[in-house]
């Protein structure tokens, strides 16, 4: 199972020497104040005050007061600083490493084979990046870091407590340990509903992502009330686990600052006692109370901690299981790089689990081959798999005799050149997607292909040409004006192999003119989906599929190429 990164690495050792020094001031901080209370409060219930030959207000009085007071504001300012800056460094440490596991799912996610990643939902993806990752931001920043300082400033004020009066300060080290243990007893039913509140929030998000893309649907077929209906149960749903979820961290809160009061009473009370005995001084308690008052914000945080680690530990699992999603192999650097130049391709037994059966063919350099039959058939799957977007379960397929699997894959994506609806523009400029194969393509080759694809045209009608923006999809643009810039980009480098899967279902005159004039000029090897039966007499063979076989490869003359086509018969039809 793939796992994160560690997280106490030496990069961020030096930020975790930062915070353990940061608790051990903060503590000095705590005893200060608690010698400067004690101070003042034996001094003034020292009996000396009460004689009327001392006079409370001259200099030196006035001059003991104001130190006091200077020392007391000295401590809780530095305090106050110490925990700023404990706070800026744990979210330093947070959001470093979460910076690494986001490069990780990312860099992870450029291995998935497309297949298995188009099953996952965009919602519970993007839950990956957003939710599960701030789950763990949390969890380092306010929960370990959090243990680390408070933990360090609770150890060093009780036992500095415990050298004034032991007594008390086993009382508040039992009290504060009881609250702590009875929040543990809560994190098992606090992790329930952790999960269940994040698997609700995944798949609101899902339908949410889903809806926004496919509104026009709703609108089209007047759905609004039905889909409103499901969109209110699961956030319904979502609400009420959420307030479960707050329900039980409530508890857990409540528990924290109930053993905090209780500590407080308990000195309060057993001081009283001590002190009327004669064991310890009035000093002694209120300092005690001082230091419990102090601890309170730290041991909160401390009972904060649990619900932090529940919140990790299911979107850990939620990560690791989502890095576990089928990848294609290939990335190694020490695989050779395929050596493309003609572009032929061996089909030798090929075989997909529910989509391909033995797969024997053979595409010669330089030709153009369409595969056609009805829709499930195997021909976008069997281009899949010759772009290395699918690994098949069985088989070889070789590219100048070269098993593809056995080649790096950025070298094998860089010989292929695939126009597929489902391969859309991307936000950003025109630019930027015409380059977006070959970013540092040069100008000559930018201008053979928009020569080729009349891009030149498209551009003048567009404000600021190049520069000019698309928004998601580039739906902005006309499908006919995506199509031809989908066509240039896949073209720049001058590819040995080009792939068309059913690109020609919804071009406009212009677009099927550009795609025609490709299938005419293209120097490499062309591998087609096509319902087109003009462009079928474009090719030199016709594959016909059928239930995941091919059953019949037709070579066709340059005279069959000529002669108008038969309409295809129903078990070739695609």
């Amino acid at each position: 199972m793939a796992d994160l990164p560690a997280i106490f690495t030496r990069g961020r050792q030096w930020l975790l020497v930062r915070l353990a020094i940061n608790g051990a001031l903060q503590a000095l901080m705590i005893v200060g104040s608690m010698l400067l209370v004690r101070h003042a409060f034996d001094v003034m219930l020292n009996p000396a005050y009460d004689d009327p030959e001392v006079h409370l207000y001259d200099m030196s009085d006035v001059g003991q007061i104001a130190l006091f007071a200077a020392g007391l504001l000295a401590c809780s300012g530095a305090a106050a600083w110490l925990r700023l800056v404990e706070r800026v460094d744990a979210e330093q440490l947070g959001q470093e490493y979460v910076h690494r596991v986001r490069l990780r799912i990312f860099d992870r996610m450029g291995r998935f084979a497309p297949r298995a990643l188009g099953r996952r939902s965009t919602g519970t993806a993007s839950l990956r990046f957003v939710g599960d990752l701030s789950a763990i931001r949390r969890w380092v920043s306010l929960g370990l870091a959090r243990i680390l300082v408070a933990g360090i400033v609770t150890l060093l004020a009780l036992s500095f407590m415990a050298s004034l009066d032991p007594y008390l300060a086993l009382g508040c080290f039992l009290l504060l340990t009881l609250g702590l243990g009875w929040n543990l007893l809560l994190g098992p039913r606090l992790h329930r509903r952790v999960a269940e509140a994040r698997r609700l929030r995944g798949r609101l998000a899902g339908n949410i992502n889903e809806k926004i893309r496919a509104f026009a649907v709703i609108q089209a077929f007047n759905q609004q009330r039905n889909e409103r209906r499901r969109f209110s149960r699961q956030s319904r749903n979502l609400r009420d686990a959420m307030v479960d979820r707050a329900k039980t961290s409530s508890r857990m809160r409540v528990i924290t600052d109930g053993s905090t009061a209780a500590s407080m009473g308990l000195v309060l009370s057993l001081g009283a006692y001590e002190v009327f005995q004669g064991m310890t001084s009035a000093g002694n308690v209120v300092a005690a109370m001082a230091v419990v008052g102090f601890l309170s914000t730290a041991f909160r945080d401390l009972g904060r901690v649990h619900e932090y680690l529940q919140s990790y530990r299911v979107s850990r699992q939620k990560i690791c299981s989502f890095l576990d999603t089928r990848t294609l192999q290939g990335r190694s650097p020490t695989l050779p790089d395929l050596d493309a130049s003609a572009g032929a391709l061996e089909f030798r037994n090929i075989q997909l689990r529910g989509a391909l059966q033995q797969i024997d063919a053979d595409v010669p350099a330089g030709s153009r081959i369409a595969l056609i039959g009805p829709n499930g058939s195997g021909k976008s799957t069997l281009l899949q798999i010759a772009a290395r977007q699918v690994d098949p379960d069985g088989g070889q397929v070789l590219f100048d005799g070269q098993d593809i699997r056995r080649c790096n894959l950025t070298s094998v994506r860089q010989a292929i050149g695939i126009i597929n609806p489902d391969l859309p523009l991307l936000r950003g400029s025109v630019g930027f997607n015409l380059r977006y194969r070959q970013p540092e393509a040069p100008e000559e080759e930018i201008e053979r292909v928009k020569q080729l694809c009349e891009l030149e045209q498209l551009l003048a009608k567009l404000p600021r040409g190049e520069d000019y923006r698309l928004q998601e999809g580039g739906q902005n643009l006309s499908l006919g004006q995506r199509h031809r810039l989908m066509i240039a980009r896949a073209l720049l480098g001058n590819p040995p192999l080009l792939i068309i899967d059913e690109i020609d279902a919804s071009l406009d005159p212009e677009a099927a003119e550009v795609l025609d004039r490709v299938l005419e000029q293209y120097q490499g090897t062309i591998l087609m989906v096509t319902r087109d039966r003009q462009r079928m007499r474009k090719a030199e063979q016709i594959w016909h599929f059928e239930q995941g076989k091919l059953l019949r490869i037709e070579q066709l003359s340059n005279q069959n190429r000529r002669l108008p086509s038969p309409e295809p018969t129903p078990s070739t039809a695609v």
